[in-house]
């Protein structure tokens, strides 16, 4: 549990900076993407109880796993953010609305088939706790991009005020 914690104030220090003044919700940066990454396996880890057997079985199947549903929400969203100058906008807004049907489709069928997977290497109950371990994650990163966010505009507030101050002695 105290490796756990430091993994997540050392990510917290190190990669949330890097990661809340970039615009793309993931980072571009391999050095924090490697560091997000290793910070969520720490989390899982601690969180299903992997034995180091399991979890030398379980990584490459799950990151497998992760890398083609990425790929699947990367589709969507560039199609999203990319609409056809062609056709009218209810046009795009009903192939976006197809697209993200066939997206759910085919990351349930990947889900099922990498399920099968890793109940082979891992326990029903571990595989059932780890959709909550990764909503966690997602949450648990999300309030500290947050709270990073606050700290900034609380900082830009004050330099702005100062300034403001500053501007209003010299006149």
């Amino acid at each position: 549990m105290k490796r756990y914690w430091i993994l997540l104030v050392l990510f917290s220090v190190v990669a949330l900076p890097l990661w809340a003044q970039d615009e793309d919700p993931v980072p571009q940066d391999p050095k924090v993407r490697d560091k997000i990454n290793a910070a969520r396996a720490a989390y899982i880890t601690e969180r299903l109880g992997l034995t180091p057997e399991e979890a030398e079985k379980f990584w490459p199947i799950y990151r497998e796993f992760s890398e083609k549903r990425d790929e699947l929400h990367k589709e969507f969203n560039t199609t999203r953010r990319n609409p056809d100058p062609n056709k009218t906008t209810e046009e795009n807004d009903r192939a976006l609305v197809d697209l993200r049907l066939r997206m759910k489709q085919q990351e349930l069928d990947l889900e099922k088939t990498y399920s099968a997977r890793l109940l082979q290497v891992i326990s029903a109950q571990k595989l059932t706790s780890l959709r909550q371990a990764e909503n966690d994650f997602r949450v648990l990163i999300l309030r500290q991009i947050q709270q990073r966010q606050l700290q900034q505009d609380r900082r830009q507030q004050l330099r702005d005020r100062s300034q403001q101050k500053l501007q209003q002695r010299n006149n």
